[in-house]
């Protein structure tokens, strides 16, 4: 009986397993489709703050570039 009962446990692993997997598979899918909202929202959001400053006339800020990097030392011999 000891071999009946390590498929029938193997067996019950997998079903429990799948279920899982299921139930994983729905909730991501759910959280996709809240970041596709969140991203539509952000895009309509900047596209009417452009609107807004180009109405009034102000440009966008330039983007804030990285800070130079220090040249490193020589070594002299």
């Amino acid at each position: 009986m000891g071999v009946t009962d390590r498929i029938w446990g193997a067996l019950v692993s997998v079903i429990k397993l799948e279920d899982k997997v299921t139930q994983q598979t729905a909730a991501m899918k759910s959280q996709q489709a809240k970041i596709e909202n969140l991203t539509e929202r952000v895009i309509r959001l900047e596209t009417m703050l452009e609107i807004a400053l180009s109405v009034r006339g102000a440009a966008l800020p330039a983007p804030v570039a990285a800070p130079a990097l220090p040249k490193p030392k020589q070594h002299r011999e």
